[in-house]
């Protein structure tokens, strides 16, 4: 799939844009150093954080295997197309990270043309939608970016730190603890307690996963067309951080975390 471009003059007017995904420009800059998949600095000293997805982080010291290499790969596919590049950054309200990097969504200018650093990494299979895209149109984009790359198996889509894991499989849930993950499965039930909604995708809890929504997201989730009450029976697809609690867990606060898998 070709990636998102923009060219100078839809740049510069107020007709509708090819994009979805139209933040407000935050500045620009030329890249000096890329760090990882998802980082890099520019010459002025700025730490710059890609916003929207996520990506394989680079191996620590030592490291070695499948996860590894998928984070050199990634690291290798933005350097390509971010080395030397000047860039324009766009945002929608987020500002840095926890670490102090600038977190945007990022456009390489080439030929008097922008284009989208995200959208690219998402339609080579070297990046997954992150949980936290903070515009809903701009995330069904993103989706549908990665959809693609996924079913042709591009980048890393064909190797198998990428696979979908199974909501109802404990040890491969257990394989993802602490790590950015997307599953897949179909729930068995819906349920609220303590102003928490609870979506269970095996009978026993500490052994598949469970994704909860604070009651006070619902109505977030249901204008998304996400009505969590509505997807028992119903086969989905969850992003986020597995964490363990009695059993694996994904806390979703934004509704593009979950996809209803039976559209795609």
């Amino acid at each position: 799939m070709s990636c998102i471009v923009l060219s100078a003059t839809d740049a510069r007017t107020e007709g509708p844009a090819p994009t979805a995904c139209r933040f407000e420009v935050a500045g620009s800059g030329k890249v000096r150093a890329i760090n990882d998949g998802r980082s890099f600095i520019l010459d002025d000293g700025r730490e710059i954080r890609l916003a929207a997805i996520e990506v394989p982080l680079p191996p620590v010291s030592g490291e070695t295997g499948p996860r590894a290499e998928a984070g050199l790969a990634a690291r290798a596919a933005l350097e390509s197309m971010l080395a030397g590049q000047t860039v324009e950054l766009r945002q929608n309200g987020a500002g840095a990270d926890r670490y102090g990097r600038t977190m945007a969504l990022v456009y390489a200018i080439r030929d008097g043309a922008r284009q989208s650093v995200a959208h690219e990494m998402l339609a080579r299979g070297f990046a997954r939608v992150s949980a936290h895209v903070g515009d809903r149109a701009c995330a069904d984009e993103l989706l549908a970016q990665e959809r693609a790359a996924r079913r042709a198996k591009l980048g890393l889509w064909s190797e198998p730190y990428y696979v979908i894991v199974a909501a109802d499989s404990g040890a491969e849930l257990a394989a993802e603890r602490g790590r950015f993950t997307v599953a897949e499965g179909k729930v068995l039930s819906v349920r609220d307690s303590a102003g928490t909604i609870y979506m269970n995708f095996g009978r026993r809890w500490t052994q598949a996963l469970t994704v909860t929504i604070s009651k006070r997201d619902e109505r977030a989730f249901a204008a998304a067309g996400v009505e969590p009450r509505k997807l028992e029976n119903r086969r989905v697809r969850v992003r986020g951080w597995v964490e363990e609690r009695n059993g694996p867990r994904i806390e979703a606060v934004r509704p593009e975390q979950i996809e209803i898998a039976e559209r795609n």
